[in-house]
């Protein structure tokens, strides 16, 4: 009776406040939160949690209608667990009470189907209590995430994606063209070869890269470490790979379609999870609050990560959180500085930036034309039969990883310059860190495209195949016996240098920095050079970087991504060790949920670059004649149409029509269609956020108005 009689005053309040023009009292204050906006991003457990909220007042008999859909659930209903619904104790209390009691009202065929369902839910929570716990490297990442917080937990989540994609894509490889080549060596199958063309000159089927006569110990060390020698003859490069077709009774096996297809379904399959990661990123991203309007508070009052344990890391947090709010107050300060500046400052400044940006530019081209000059001078170098450096073991080996050595030196140096130079460039301090960013995602990619450019002016000659060494066979025979060998072992040779100089890097320059600053705490030089900050972006910079060498060479070395997924274990340990060691966070802290999608954007960049050379490869250069799966074909690609030309008619048809212009025109004004839909989709939300942002302003300028004119009346009044 007391409960109907608050209940019944409740409501005659609410009506009396509505009939008097007052403010109509919400059904809940979590209404009102910017988060119950954001239901739809969060999949179905929040849609839940958003329906419970509309009705969260204390039940009396069930107003969350709680019983039916647990007990009584029909066929295709989604049923709301009580744990997963936002109520207090007590009101679960209640709702378990009138669970209880329906229960005993239930007839044989609904307790069955009830005890049917909790079976059901109880066998799911302990498959997804299995599955969690058997996630690679889980116990770790709860750690690193106590400890150091989760800006720096998402770099080791970003190397774990990249180390199951990376396997997946081993065992794609290893189960459709290594197993299958090695199995079929083991049993002597027949062999089919195919047709040999008679227009190939016996010149250009020069190719024996075994070494003549006895081979030192040594040499066997810097071949592994060259790419040459006995490792060129292996399963790990191009050139080993027959141009055979395996016929056993009614199976046949083509390996270079097998070949071709591979390399091409693993890039897909690599775009496809790359967007996919992209989309829920994306998502967060729109979740995450908007900091147009609020940036304090959002630091003050959602700023902190709760995850952290330790007593020295809440301590950093603090002094993180404190030094977010200095830069945004120093920012203000920058931008309020910038609108009062005269005109004579803006140009002078403008002149600055300019010849800056000049000093940027001059710095990426004398690194890229030095790229040029190494690897133009260590191809030439190792491709004289009277080399001067053949049998010097240790200068064969600095000649051949001459390229690799400058690339890495301009990707070390090249951006320390560029941290010197923004400040001077008077930017705010967000947009220095971007534009370094920017400049240094820059620097990598061209540096890596400048090398295959230049890899391809040797080939092709320059692409003037009326040169004399290229005439004959398409290519530089001579320099260049089996190409795409050659450009497998520049991939190859960039990857095990990038992981010595990671290791390098550790064990010679952040451990006795480490060493140095707690030992000699009270030198100026020391305590002014501090311990080694672990930099989130630069860290995951350098394995978007690694995983563009991989996807560029995975057509040229097919076994690269089973080296790239161990050298990513290596570097997981190998990064938890100086992180635990030698390292500290960075006092800028790293927001995961907002820069994840930027860096799987840079990591779908390096896709597409890596895309260009071996699409182009594919269907333009003409393979090597004395070497791989490919030799005496005009193009990888024609592999492919032998194929589908050997299906039946209505296959082909089929495959014929796709590609053709008859289905790609339809397609490409569909997908036009599709895409300014969606475009005017964005700009009316667009639209809307905007107005929405405007009327949240309103307040705020109604308020400082309306004390300016209380001020102006009581000056008057005085």
């Amino acid at each position: 009776m007391e409960e109907d009689f608050m209940e019944s005053s409740l409501r005659s309040r609410e009506d009396e406040a509505g009939s008097s023009g007052g403010l109509q009292v919400p059904p809940s204050l979590f209404l009102q939160l910017p988060s119950n906006q954001t239901l739809r991003f969060r999949g179905k457990k929040a849609a839940a949690w958003g329906a419970a909220w509309e009705g969260a007042s204390v039940p009396t008999a069930d107003p969350h209608r709680v019983v039916p859909e647990v007990l009584l659930e029909e066929e295709g209903k989604e049923s709301h667990l009580l744990k997963e619904m936002p109520l207090c104790l007590e009101e679960k209390r209640k709702v378990r009470m009138l669970q209880k009691q329906a229960v005993k009202q239930l007839s044989g065929w609904q307790l069955w189907h009830v005890e049917k369902l909790k079976t059901l839910r109880r066998l799911q929570s302990q498959a997804g209590i299995a599955i969690s716990s058997a996630e690679m490297w889980r116990g770790t990442l709860h750690h690193i995430e106590g400890h150091f917080g989760t800006g720096i937990q998402s770099y080791f989540n970003f190397l774990r994606f990249l180390v199951l994609m990376n396997f997946a894509a081993s065992l794609l490889v290893v189960g459709f063209v290594i197993a299958p080549n090695a199995a079929f060596e083991a049993l002597q199958l027949n062999w089919t070869s195919q047709p040999n063309s008679s227009l190939v000159n016996a010149l250009c089927q020069q190719y024996n890269p075994n070494p003549q006569g006895l081979v030192s110990y040594f040499s066997y060390i810097m071949d592994l470490l060259s790419g040459k020698g006995f490792i060129e003859q292996t399963y790990l490069f191009y050139g080993y790979y027959p141009n055979l077709a395996v016929s056993f009774v009614s199976f046949s096996y083509d390996i270079p379609l097998a070949y071709l297809l591979t390399t091409l379904f693993y890039l897909l399959f690599c775009l496809a999870w790359i967007v996919r990661r992209s989309v829920l990123c994306l998502k967060q991203s729109l979740v995450s609050e908007d900091t147009s309007l609020a940036s304090y508070s959002n630091k003050v009052f959602a700023g902190w990560d709760f995850c952290l344990m330790q007593k020295n890391m809440v301590q950093l947090k603090h002094k993180s959180i404190r030094y977010e709010l200095r830069m945004d107050l120093e920012e203000a300060a920058f931008r309020k500085h910038q609108a009062e500046l005269t005109t004579s400052q803006r140009v002078s400044l403008y002149v600055l930036r300019s010849l800056l940006n000049i000093l940027v530019l001059v710095l990426l081209g004398g690194s890229f034309y030095c790229i040029f000059l190494a690897t133009n001078y260590s191809q030439g170098l190792l491709g004289k039969t009277d080399s001067p450096v053949k049998g010097q073991y240790f200068l064969e080996l600095l000649v051949a990883y001459l390229p690799s050595i400058v690339i890495t030196t301009a990707n070390l140096l090249v951006p320390m310059i560029f941290e010197v130079l923004v400040p001077l460039e008077k930017y705010p301090l967000s947009f220095q860190i971007k534009i370094t960013l920017l400049r240094n995602v820059f620097l990598r990619f061209a540096s890596l495209a400048v090398l295959l450019i230049t890899l391809w002016g040797q080939i092709t000659c320059h692409g003037d195949l009326q040169n004399s060494e290229c005439q004959k066979c398409g290519y530089n025979n001579h320099l260049h016996p089996c190409w795409e060998t050659s450009v497998g072992q520049e991939m190859y040779k960039l990857m095990i240098f990038d992981l010595v100089i990671t290791l390098l890097v550790t064990l010679f320059v952040e451990f006795p920095r480490k060493m140095l600053v707690t030992y000699l705490p009270t030198c100026r030089l020391i305590k002014w050079w501090g311990e080694q900050e672990f930099m989130v972006p630069g860290n995951i910079l350098d394995l978007v970087y690694g995983q563009t060498l991989c996807w560029t060479g995975a057509l040229f070395c097919p076994l690269l991504p089973v080296l790239n997924t161990i050298k990513y274990i290596a570097i997981f340990y190998l990064k938890k060790f100086t992180l635990y060691a030698n390292c500290r966070p960075a006092e800028r802290t790293f927001r995961a949920s907002s820069s994840n999608f930027f860096f799987l954007l840079i990591l779908l960049l390096g896709l597409t670059i890596s895309c260009v050379p071996a699409l182009y490869s594919i269907f333009v250069l003409p393979p090597s004649k004395a070497c791989g799966p490919f030799r005496d074909e005009p193009t990888m690609w024609n592999v492919v149409s032998k194929a589908v030309s050997e299906l039946p008619t209505g296959t082909r048809d089929f495959l014929r029509f796709v590609g053709s212009v008859a289905f790609a025109v339809p397609l490409f004004l569909l997908l036009s269609i599709l895409m300014f839909y969606l475009k005017a989709l964005a700009n009316s939300y667009s639209s809307t956020v905007k107005g929405l942002k405007g009327q949240l302003r309103l307040p705020d300028a109604f308020t400082s108005s309306a004390m300016e004119l209380s001020s102006s009346g009581g000056d008057v009044m005085t």
